[in-house]
């Protein structure tokens, strides 16, 4: 017998007074059985980087053709393809090709190797290339509950996510 998602949901309230952006997000997330909460939570911070009412989580490990993230205009052409991990560089490429804006949210242990490997990234001239950093990456995890209330705040490039159970400073390493 097959494993099911386990549901989560997220109701992340985003003050963002870099882009003067102050928004209240109602979000469910299936995590698929094979993937970790850090990777749930890095799905949230990249929701709350690029956060829009348009942009909505997709079936990501369910469906290997699609991205963590995307959003689409009214007609359903795709505007923002956003990927979660160390995805292969033929996949950004093709996203590159059908999206006008892609995104990578790189995190883990790996990822200084895996940005070597894929070199070609950095000539792609809508992708852009964000790291998370180790500590964040761990810390965000104990902030994780089947129902969270997690507030955002941006101020000068700083970010730190809240919950009930503490905050965690955000660090973002701009890789490209």
């Amino acid at each position: 017998m097959a494993l099911k998602a386990t549901i989560y949901k997220a109701d992340l309230q985003i003050a963002d007074m870099d882009r003067h952006y102050y928004a209240s997000h109602q979000l469910t997330l299936a995590q698929h059985p094979s993937e970790t909460i850090a990777r749930l939570m890095i799905r949230i911070l990249a929701f709350a980087r690029f956060a829009d009412e348009q942009l909505g989580f997709t079936k990501d490990l369910f469906e290997t053709d699609e991205p963590a993230l995307w959003q689409k205009d009214l007609t359903g052409q795709l505007e923002k393809w956003i990927e979660v991990g160390l995805p292969d560089e033929n996949k950004v490429k093709k996203a590159s090709a059908r999206c006008p804006e892609v995104a990578v949210i790189a995190y883990g242990t790996q990822v200084d190797e895996w940005w070597k490997r894929n070199s070609k990234l950095a000539t792609m001239s809508n992708v852009s290339v964000w790291q998370l950093s180790l500590a964040t990456t761990q810390a965000i995890q104990d902030l994780c509950e089947r129902t969270m209330q997690l507030q955002l705040n941006i101020m000068d490039g700083e970010w730190t996510l809240s919950s009930d159970k503490g905050s965690v400073p955000v660090e973002w390493i701009a890789l490209k």
